[in-house]
C-alpha cells in the first residue's frame, strides 16, 4: 500500500480537498494524509463542496507538517507554491511532487462557494489522473 502526504499552507481547502479525492480514488491502494506548513483548521466550504460531490471530510483534521517528517512516504505532493518553499524535508518521500491550484475564496471576481467548487473540480480531476497513472 502506498502512502501519499498532500501539503499546502494551511491545511484547511486545497490539501484536504485533494486527501479526500485521493483517498476516494485510490480506495484501499493508498492510504492519504494531508499537513499544513502553517494549519489553519478544516474550512467549512472545503467540507460543504466536498459532501456536494458525496464525499465526508468532516472528520478530517488540520495537522501541521512536522507531524509526518519520521513517516515514510512514496508520494509528497504540495498543492500551493508556498508549501512547496516551506515544505519541510522528508528524507524518505519516494518523489516530490508540485501541483500548484489557486488558493480558493481568492479568487477576484468569484463568489466564495464558486471559487471553492472550481478549484474542487480541478483537484478531483488531477487527483483521478494521479491515482490512474501512479497507482494503477
Amino acid at each position: 500500500m502506498k502512502k501519499i502526504l498532500v501539503l499546502c499552507t494551511g491545511n484547511s481547502a486545497r490539501s484536504q480537498l485533494a486527501e479526500g479525492y485521493l483517498q476516494h480514488f485510490a480506495g484501499n491502494r493508498a492510504q492519504v494524509y494531508s499537513a499544513g506548513v502553517d494549519p489553519k483548521g478544516v474550512n467549512p466550504v472545503a467540507i460543504q463542496v466536498m459532501a456536494e460531490d458525496g464525499i465526508d471530510i468532516s472528520h478530517h483534521t488540520s495537522n501541521h507538517a512536522d507531524e509526518y517528517t519520521g513517516m515514510a512516504f512514496d508520494y509528497v505532493i504540495t498543492v500551493c507554491d508556498n508549501a512547496r518553499e516551506q515544505c519541510p524535508y522528508f528524507p524518505s518521500a519516494g518523489q516530490m511532487i508540485h501541483q500548484s491550484f489557486s488558493d480558493p475564496g481568492h479568487t477576484e471576481g468569484e463568489d466564495l462557494v464558486t471559487s471553492f467548487r472550481r478549484v474542487r473540480d480541478e483537484i478531483k480531476a488531477y487527483s483521478q489522473a494521479f491515482v490512474e497513472k501512479n497507482l494503477a
